[in-house]
């Protein structure tokens, strides 16, 4: 069996569900895990940077995901499955082996040069974070605002990263207009729970922080209590808000754990290595808002949960956000100021 590895998620590399082979990756006799791997970035060819979306469980319709995987390498993530279909492992595949979209700002200023794209809410990423820890250094992530600013075009990205806050200065042109919004996920406050469930985000601290850092700088920032982590993290929920909200957070949002394809295993061993004591109690609670089940795939279905815990969670959340004004209704984002960009140029259209 491997063990845990320090600074990574996951410490496997579990076979993929499209292939007919599995791998075997080499093993350490000394410890008897995985050798920890070093980030690779890899080169992502893709020819159109802007995803889109026809699932009636998620709130957008147009995504921008800079990286493939993600360093910051929380074993729930339920994006790990993406890695399958590129040939790689939902494992220590998906945290270690980065493809690198290199060419997305010019691939975003000619999407939004073409005469058929109408401006709507962008979502940046929305699958992988897109200020992961390569992103300091690369500025992809950057670079892509830098356009969305220049051309008004409304966005709102989703992040777990402190390192949001140095693109403030192209921020606060959107939010002049009312065309950008943060939303900082939060998971825990306790750092021994963060620094083995999300080794290489930004700490607890660090993101309460980079709330005060944008609504001070005018951007509005929604707080995300996700994902809750039933019998491990459930019991935070109300200090989180609380913390939120005392950072300058106007609004908030919640997920459970969701737990699809791999991730099960992946979830399950992390559980055994870390938290054996709470690994049956987390997986049951689990199943009793899932129908029984760790995971629910239907659409329609699988962000939701079901049964008297799932009742009890939401009314909890309900009467706080309340309590602590975080009620605000989330405005849709002004498209009216979008400027098409056109060889190089920005004109009005």
């Amino acid at each position: 069996m491997s063990q845990p590895i320090k600074g990574r998620g996951s410490a496997q590399n579990p076979k993929n569900r499209f292939l007919k082979t599995k791998l075997e990756y080499e093993i350490d006799p000394e410890t008897g895990q995985l050798k920890k791997p070093k980030t690779q970035l890899l080169k992502d060819h893709s020819s159109d940077v802007i995803s889109r979306n026809c699932s009636p469980d998620i709130p957008f319709d147009v995504g921008l995901n800079p990286y493939r995987g993600c360093e910051h390498g929380c074993v729930y993530c339920y994006a790990r499955p993406t890695h399958e279909f590129l040939g790689m492992s939902a494992g220590l595949d998906f945290e270690s082996k980065i493809m690198v979209k290199y060419d997305a700002p010019e691939l975003l200023k000619k999407a939004l040069a073409e005469q058929n794209w109408k401006p709507q809410t962008l979502v940046m990423s929305g699958v992988t974070d897109p200020y992961q820890p390569i992103e300091k250094d690369l500025e992809i992530t950057r670079r892509c605002i830098e356009i969305l600013a220049e051309c008004s075009h409304p966005l709102v990205i989703i992040t777990k990263n402190h390192l949001v806050t140095r693109d403030i200065d192209q921020l606060k042109k959107l939010a002049k207009i009312g065309a950008v919004r943060v939303t900082i996920s939060l998971t825990s406050l306790r750092p021994e729970i963060t620094n083995v469930m999300e080794p290489r985000t930004s700490r607890p601290a660090r993101r309460l922080k980079a709330i005060e850092e944008l609504t001070k700088a005018g951007i509005p920032v929604n707080v995300n209590i996700a994902p809750i982590v039933p019998g491990l993290t459930d019991d935070e929920i109300v200090p989180m808000m609380e913390a939120a909200k005392n950072s300058g957070a106007s609004s908030m949002a919640y997920t459970i754990v969701r737990l699809p394809y791999g991730v099960k295993d992946i979830f399950s061993k992390w559980l055994e290595d870390h938290f054996p004591d709470r690994k049956d109690k987390v997986l049951n609670r689990i199943r009793s808002l899932k129908d029984g089940q760790l995971n629910r795939r239907e659409f329609g279905e699988r962000f939701q949960s079901v049964g008297p815990y799932a009742n009890q969670i939401k009314q909890l959340i309900n009467i706080h956000k309340k309590r602590l004004g975080l009620e605000e209704m989330v405005p849709p984002l002004n498209r009216s100021k979008f400027k098409r960009p056109e060889n190089g140029q920005l004109n009005l259209f």
